[in-house]
């Protein structure tokens, strides 16, 4: 019993620390309009067809130049055609990859909240 009473006293003879709140939750507002479930899908959807258009939009017209008879590699016997089938496939290929990563990360969390 003794040795109870002796740690409740020590434990009472320590000297308090000083603490200060500095806030807390109840001072935040944390209310939320649900404007971002609306502007964060748009914004990566609109990232996602710029990343699609870009090389896309390089590579078409180069394709066509391609194509015509009198190109300078048609001329010469070594057609490039193939090159510009073959990057647009990788290229696709990589963005869609891209794609699906950013809609996974950013869509899904935007539709669990709905609930």
């Amino acid at each position: 019993m003794d040795d109870i009473t002796s740690s409740q006293n020590v434990a009472s003879e320590k000297p308090a620390e000083h603490r200060q709140a500095y806030g807390t939750a109840k001072t935040e507002n944390l209310r939320d309009n649900g404007l971002w479930r609306i502007i964060l899908p748009a914004f990566v959807l609109v990232c996602c067809l710029i990343l699609l258009a870009f090389p896309l939009i390089i590579l078409t017209p180069l394709f066509f130049k391609s194509l015509e008879a009198n190109a300078a590699a048609n001329i010469a016997h070594t057609p490039l055609t193939w090159i510009w089938i073959t990057m647009v496939i990788i290229e696709v290929g990589i963005i869609a990859i891209v794609i699906r990563g950013l809609i996974k990360i950013f869509m899904t969390p935007a539709g669990n909240y709905q609930n």
